[in-house]
């Protein structure tokens, strides 16, 4: 029966240790296969469990781009272009946008929830009307006017790029409204009483802004790169590439059993995409260039604030700075005051050691009157050097000056020195 008693708890430890690798290894797939949401032109959504390889062959992205949306791997903030997908990585989104659908990654997410209901607001409204001036255009045996149609309304692939832009701008705008409400308070509260805690909760804030400052800068540079380079916005027009790649023969005069040929199909492609962006490059340049301006300028003022918050963080620690010279200079003057004691009452010491000596002495025979004497001038010599200590103090404005440190830029070390002041006084 020992046996078996001792028996019994093992097997149920390696039960249970399997049980846990099992849920383990289920939370560990389950962690990497992600769920994504697809929005088409109608606003029309359908939830996808796919993994990696079923979303390379849905969009036709190879796996380093699809690697950027990969929420276990850290990408900073990026837009890329390709042949017929947009790459969006921009904090929590993460989509995939092609020229009649958006994918979306984590659909279930807080912080995603609101942009799918907004992709489904303004997707199909924008879209009506788009389709609506096409087939009001559209003529039989006449070629579909597409350039016309995009001069009214922006493509598919820019409505939705606008919608996660706003999305992204708002978030951080709204992210550092939030910190501006905590800062300010908890740096008045500082400047009027410095303690270990106030430092502490100031020292917090410090580094939440200066995190969500890295990431407003990511998405500024990346909305100033494409700004700066008319190659990279050119690369986002998915819709007019696609028009041009299904029209050769109008642009080329080739016939259509060239497409046959790999070769031959991508330069007719080619030739086709050089001639729709010399015809209409310039303008459709420049209506993204205005959109990218748009929330470019958002993000810049969102990034102003936060700087404007920097510098009033750093006045505040050069006030700080301040304040603890002032204090480290009144204990510098208390130390000043107390040496000068100290030396005068030494003097007085070695009078007293004097004339305790066990020596026969001529002033201890017959002098009573002498102790008196002794007591009274060696105070009066004390006093009178206290005095001269003090005076040549103020007089070379010793007492005055303040005792300037170094700019303390850490308020690790500001709250180390309020600490040591505290326990002085």
């Amino acid at each position: 029966m020992g046996r078996d008693g001792l028996l019994v708890p093992v097997e149920s430890s390696t039960q249970t240790q399997t049980q846990t690798q099992t849920q383990a290894s289920l939370k560990k797939k389950t962690a990497v296969s992600r769920s994504w949401i697809s929005l088409d032109h109608n606003g029309e959504s359908s939830i996808l469990d796919a993994d990696k390889y079923t979303i390379m062959r849905r969009v036709q992205i190879n796996a380093r781009d699809l690697r950027i949306l990969d929420p276990l791997l850290s990408y900073p903030s990026t837009i890329l272009g390709r042949e017929k997908v947009i790459v969006l990585n921009l904090e929590h989104i993460k989509a995939i946008i092609t020229a009649d659908e958006v994918l979306l990654r984590d659909p279930f997410d807080n912080n995603v929830v609101p942009i799918v209901e907004e992709l489904r607001r303004r997707l199909p409204i924008e879209n009506a009307v788009y389709h609506g001036q096409g087939e009001e255009e559209e003529q039989p045996g006449v070629q579909h006017d597409v350039e016309s149609g995009e001069k009214n309304e922006f493509p598919f692939e820019f409505r939705a790029l606008e919608v996660a832009l706003e999305a992204i701008c708002s978030f951080l705008d709204a992210r550092t409204r939030e910190l501006e409400n905590e800062v300010y308070p908890a740096l008045d509260e500082l400047t009027s009483k410095i303690s270990s805690r106030n430092l502490d909760r100031v020292r917090k804030l410090k580094s939440a802004m200066t995190r969500l400052t890295n990431r407003v800068q990511k998405v500024r540079d990346e909305l100033e790169q494409l700004l700066d380079d008319d190659d990279d916005m050119e690369d986002l027009y998915l819709s007019r590439k696609l028009a041009g790649a299904s029209s050769p023969v109008s642009v080329s005069g080739a016939p259509n059993w060239f497409l046959s040929s790999p070769v031959i199909g991508s330069k007719i492609s080619r030739i086709s995409r050089g001639s729709a962006a010399t015809s209409q490059g310039e303008t459709d340049i420049e209506e993204l260039e205005m959109l990218l301006e748009a929330y470019f300028m958002q993000i810049d003022g969102t990034m102003n604030k936060l700087t404007t918050l920097r510098e009033y963080i750093d006045d505040t620690e050069d006030y700080i700075n301040i304040q603890l010279d002032n204090h480290r200079n009144q204990l510098i003057q208390l130390e000043l005051f107390l040496s000068s004691g100290t030396v005068c009452l030494s003097v007085y010491s070695v009078v007293a050691a004097i004339f305790g000596m066990n020596i026969p002495n001529i002033l201890n025979k017959d002098h009573g009157y002498a102790f008196k004497w002794v007591v009274i001038l060696a105070g009066v010599i004390c006093a009178f050097l206290f005095l001269s200590v003090i005076s040549y103090a103020r007089h070379k404005a010793l007492t005055h000056q303040l005792c300037f440190s170094p700019p303390i830029n850490n308020l690790v070390a500001v709250s180390t020195l309020c600490l040591n002041f505290e326990k002085w006084t």
